[in-house]
């Protein structure tokens, strides 16, 4: 009896391998996502600031920010490319924190991503691996364009955000309003756990809700470093209370836990109340918001304990979702350093110093140096030379990463965004992230025939790491032809071919990204018959098209019966149908949207092959589409016009010229925001325009919206242009 304890050995439930250095709890994988220009760097810049990362800030304004560390950025201010970087953070003791994380060091790994519609690729792959996010609003403007778009990936893929209002020093800010515009814009469930004291030049610090106490930062100390936690003003004393109750009954509506303390009638402790919060914020039910100014440093210390005590850690989050590469049954991959390897490539860089980097987030397991790896998609095995962990443009070998960890690997081959990389005897598929097809497209030559190689190379480098970005050869012409997001998108790409391959290169007048469809059903009927002694060619095609909803893409069903068509012939048919509507029959450009019925046709014996059925599947579309009412279509963009009152009128009377429709017009402050749909053709040379409508006081941002048939009056110049190319 005495042997029968040790017939099962003890299993170890303890998901964190003892040579890690941060704890999976106590690790947060946080983005920071927003609209062009709402503060992302600057934020970034102060938490590495605060947590002691670096010390001095800097400043987009001077191009010495940490994260904005391409050439390009530091130029225009703007982000391009996703920047990740790592840091950690200790919780003051103060009443009222979590305990668990009181005074416990905490890993942060942030990205940082562009807010330019023109980079979305960057934000959409960020925040399909990060477990949180911080989403930062204007104070003045609230919700914008581009912010719908990121909360929409951020909803995609179930990430649990906080909002920081931010530009609360700005004159007009208004937290009340951005708060409001999230709830009526973005349908958030938002309500505040840190407002603001005062606004524009009056901003003192925050207003601690759940703790009930004032957070003042001093102005005489640089940088905002010190701050004291007081009592709240008298003066506050009831906006505090209302803004504590709403946030009970809010997170008793939804908490079981915090409802039932309420409905005993026992006082809510902040414990409690944390507690309620962090469950609902992680369930995506709830978005606590942080009020404050990140270029004037006050509020930013407070965000980023939010940060730990609201945001999952890569434990709190479901496990990663896959299938097997074989039977395409459904498989797991959770958060655990002692399971078998998983992990996601996300990203793909061309570093100058140390080659080809492959970022990637582990979902499961932990990779060494000289371990091997596995990918289902090309069933290939690399072994692991180089592993590093990065902040920003610094790069800093590492032996091992551990389940929860982003990191890169240096010169693994035949990769691109969205594979897997997993253990060879556990293989698994998790689902990569998904990219909008390109809007804009311009031909592109070297100008000399020594450029011609190192031209084919860099645009190749800039493709893979790029999704949103492609190159192909336009078959009619033989030029390269390069498509992407925006202007601004392939200038960078341009700027970058020269800097970083010493390319030089002339490029055409950019080019619309125009569609065909159909708009009524039709039966098309292919014929591929020679037969002239020997053996010949013989293939028989008759299909059905039809309009299908817009989005769908192309749909295609076998329903020929009889076997008139043998087996065989079916895929190369299929081949065919998704060979034509590659060129529609308008101006030869690609069909969408629509659904093929492949139903009946004939066959020879001796002279029918794969080609013949292929090439009648061919001639059967063409004729089907010319039966079926085809119309052009052209990219409407979504664009967002804020200019002062006083200029509203030529703004709208610009917009309207350009075939604009104007949506909605919002006036505050001074300032008309003038919401319009735009057909792409029209927005080129846009920003010059404005510039001098409304002596350069005006902003834009626009983003693509849908497709929508062009104007009889206008198609006749696309198909004149089409035909000169």
């Amino acid at each position: 009896m005495a042997t029968a304890t040790a017939e099962k050995p003890a299993v170890n439930t303890n998901p964190n391998s003892p040579n890690r250095a941060f704890p999976l709890e106590r690790t947060r994988n946080i983005g920071i996502a927003a609209h062009i220009d709402a503060g992302k760097t600057t934020l970034t810049e102060r938490i590495l600031f605060y947590t002691g990362m670096i010390h001095k800030i800097g400043e987009v304004h001077e191009g010495t920010t940490v994260t904005d560390w391409m050439e390009q950025e530091r130029e225009r201010g703007i982000t391009i490319t996703s920047a990740a970087t790592t840091c950690s953070w200790m919780q003051k003791k103060e009443a009222g924190v979590f305990k668990q994380f009181e005074g416990i060091k905490m890993r942060v790994n942030i990205i940082d991503t562009p807010g330019h519609v023109d980079f979305t690729a960057e934000v959409e792959r960020s925040l399909r691996v990060l477990d949180g996010a911080i989403a930062v609003f204007d104070a003045v403007a609230g919700v914008q364009p581009q912010s719908e778009t990121v909360w929409r990936q951020a909803n995609k893929y179930g990430v649990p955000r906080i909002a920081f209002i931010n530009k609360m020093d700005r004159v007009g800010a208004n937290f009340d309003a951005a708060v409001d515009s999230m709830r009526k814009k973005l349908n958030a469930n938002a309500w505040p756990i840190l407002i603001p004291l005062g606004a524009e030049d009056q901003l003192k610090g925050q207003l601690d809700v759940v703790n009930r106490k004032a957070v003042l930062y001093s102005d005489n100390d640089v940088m905002g470093s010190t701050y004291t936690v007081e009592e709240i003003p008298a003066d506050k004393m009831d906006l505090v209370d209302a803004a504590y109750n709403d946030l009970v009954e809010q997170i008793s509506n939804l908490d079981d836990e915090v409802a039932e303390v309420v409905l005993e009638e026992k006082p809510v402790t902040p414990e409690i109340l944390k507690a309620g919060i962090r469950r609902q914020t992680i369930a995506n039910k709830f978005v606590p918001v942080v009020g404050g100014s990140a270029f004037k440093n006050k509020g930013v210390q407070y965000l980023v304990d939010a940060v730990v005590d609201y945001l999952p850690s890569p434990l709190d989050i479901p496990p990663a979702k896959g299938m097997n590469p074989d039977s395409h049954e459904p498989m797991d991959a959770p958060t655990d350093d002692n399971g078998k390897f998983c992990s996601l490539a996300f990203k793909l860089w061309s570093d100058p110093f140390v080659g080809k980097l492959v970022f990637f987030r582990v979902y499961s397991g932990t990779l060494s140096k000289g371990d091997t790896v596995y990918n289902p998609r090309t069933n290939k095995r690399e072994r692991i030379s180089r592993l590093i962990q990065i902040q920003a443009d610094k790069r800093e070998d590492i032996e091992t990463c551990y389940s929860g960890d982003i990191a890169a690997i240096v010169g693994i081959k035949n990769i691109t965004t969205g594979d897997t990389l997993c253990d060879e005897d556990h293989p698994i598929l998790l689902e990569p992230p998904t990219f909008p097809d390109p809007v804009i497209s311009m031909a592109i030559e070297p100008k000399t025939k020594l450029d011609q190689e190192k031209m084919s190379i860099a645009l190749q480098r800039l493709a893979e790491e790029d999704p949103t970005f492609r190159v192909f050869t336009n078959e009619d012409t033989g030029q390269t032809i390069i498509a992407g997001m925006g202007e601004l998108h392939l200038e960078i790409i341009r700027d970058r071919m020269f800097r970083e391959f010493k390319v030089e290169a002339n490029a055409g007048k950019p080019q619309i990204a125009y569609r065909e469809t159909i708009t009524a059903p039709a039966t098309g009927e292919g014929k591929l018959i020679k037969q002239s002694g020997g053996r010949g060619q013989y293939g028989h095609v008759i299909v059905n098209v039809r309009p299908a909803e817009r989005g769908k893409g192309l749909t295609i069903e076998n329903k020929v019966v009889g076997g008139n068509i043998p087996k065989e012939y079916i895929a190369p048919c299929k081949k065919g149908i998704e060979e034509a509507v590659l060129n529609g029959v308008v101006g030869g450009y690609p069909v969408i949207d629509l659904e093929v019925d492949i139903i009946d046709g004939s066959y020879h014996d001796v002279d029918s092959n794969e080609l013949a059925f292929k090439m009648a599947a061919i001639f059967a579309m063409k004729d089907g589409f010319k039966k079926a009412k085809p119309i052009l279509l052209e990219p409407i963009m979504k664009v967002e016009n804020i200019c002062p009152e006083e200029f509203q009128g030529d703004i709208m009377g610009d917009l309207n010229r350009r075939r604009g429709k104007i949506m909605s017009l919002e006036t505050k402050t001074g300032l008309t925001t003038v919401n319009a749909e735009v057909p792409l053709a029209e927005m080129f040379g846009y920003a010059t325009a404005i510039r001098s409508l409304s002596k350069g006081r005006s902003s834009y941002s626009m983003e693509p919206s849908h497709f929508e048939q062009v104007p009889a009056q206008v198609l006749a110049a696309v198909l004149d242009q089409k035909g000169k190319e």
